[in-house]
């Protein structure tokens, strides 16, 4: 999902007053389109050479922390992890990685340097310990000190990384959230997609498109940073070219049975539904007016699940829940494509229950030939 307690004391501000005469910003604002930043091994691993299909996988990795308590959601009450919590979990996704081996992998939440995760590159050390040649990421949210909370150094990345050769690489800005004062809105995260371009010897031009999308907002921005995603993929369709796209769309399917949650993940001491709540319903879990916001995208594009399959067995396509203690209760990852996947290659990888709040999802894609 993402992140929702952000500046919530006042006396934050006044902790500000010292940055704001420095030379450097203390939250980072992007350009609309600018470029990625690259990694790329020395020495490099043996890419195969596809025959006619790859293997793409998208996973939310909840910055190495797996299933713990933070302040931010699940109910949590920890902010800054040490090195000893944190590194574990990365081993355990690194493993999981390894051993499920997909060409391309999308990532979200992978922090760099962040006081929250121990100042881990975590996107560094995940690319050195496995198979992958290449990657690029776009920050996500990134601020040299957040005053609330002790949050301090911030940079969470959504990234790609690959066996072949990344190029063309961009960070893609989405809307900002209006439902937020200035002061938050200027250190919250700021939405974005990547795209970057895949040198796969033989095959016809072919992009692969990263987006974590709003979590809390109130307003219309979630819906306005599906429709840009799709607005993305629509150009990239009319060139002529095959992409991949996916990440953690933070929204549920058109069709699902369940679409308020507000009860079922209520921290202690928190009241929605009822007369005199404010605010009603807990930020990120009714989805009720938002039903119908990912049709366009099922019905433009091929899902590594269709709306059939998940409508028949809603439970097997879940990857998502903000608690600890459950199983995964809702589905907001996935994986989209305007070209063609393997029928029965499609995994929902519901048993990787220690390394994220979020479960991988993973397809096998048809390449297109030149």
């Amino acid at each position: 999902m993402g992140n929702n307690t952000l500046l919530k004391r006042t006396w934050g501000f006044f902790l500000l007053l010292p940055i704001f005469v420095s030379c450097e910003k203390p939250a980072t604002s992007f350009d609309e389109v600018e470029d990625a930043i690259y990694y790329e091994k020395q020495q490099k691993v043996a890419a195969p050479s596809p025959d006619s299909s790859i293997h793409v996988m998208t996973w939310n990795i909840r910055f190495g922390i797996g299933r713990g308590p933070w302040f931010g959601d699940a109910c949590g009450y920890k902010v800054v992890y040490a090195a000893d919590e944190v590194m574990p979990n990365l081993k355990l996704i690194a493993d999981k990685i390894n051993l499920l081996q997909p060409d391309i992998l999308l990532l979200q939440e992978a922090d760099i340097k962040s006081t929250r995760s121990a100042y881990i590159n975590e996107l560094r050390w995940l690319f050195d310990n496995t198979y992958f040649n290449y990657a690029v990421y776009g920050s996500q949210w990134k601020a040299q000190f957040i005053p609330s909370d002790g949050l301090g150094r911030m940079d969470e990345s959504n990234a790609i990384l690959s066996r072949w050769p990344l190029t063309n690489a961009k960070r893609i800005q989405l809307d900002l959230r209006k439902d937020q004062i200035s002061i938050e809105r200027y250190f919250y995260e700021r939405c974005c997609m990547v795209r970057a371009k895949v040198l796969i010897p033989g095959f016809e031009d072919f992009y692969v498109v990263n987006i974590h999308a709003s979590a809390f907002a109130t307003d219309e921005t979630k819906h306005r940073h599906l429709i840009e995603f799709k607005e993305e993929l629509d150009r990239i369709s009319a060139s002529g070219a095959v992409f991949v796209a996916g990440g953690d769309l933070n929204e549920i399917p058109p069709g699902s049975d369940s679409t308020d949650f507000c009860i079922e993940d209520m921290c202690p001491g928190e009241s929605f539904h009822h007369p005199g709540d404010d605010p009603m319903h807990r930020p990120g879990n009714n989805y009720t007016p938002e039903v119908d916001w990912l049709t366009p995208l099922f019905t433009a594009y091929r899902s590594a699940f269709s709306l059939s399959e998940y409508i028949q067995n809603q439970k097997a396509y879940f990857t998502s829940t903000p608690l600890p203690d459950k199983f995964w209760e809702r589905t907001l990852d996935y994986l989209f494509t305007n070209y063609k996947w393997k029928i029965g290659g499609t995994v929902i990888h519901q048993d990787f229950i220690q390394e994220s709040d979020h479960a991988p999802v993973s397809g096998t894609l048809i390449l297109k030939k030149k």
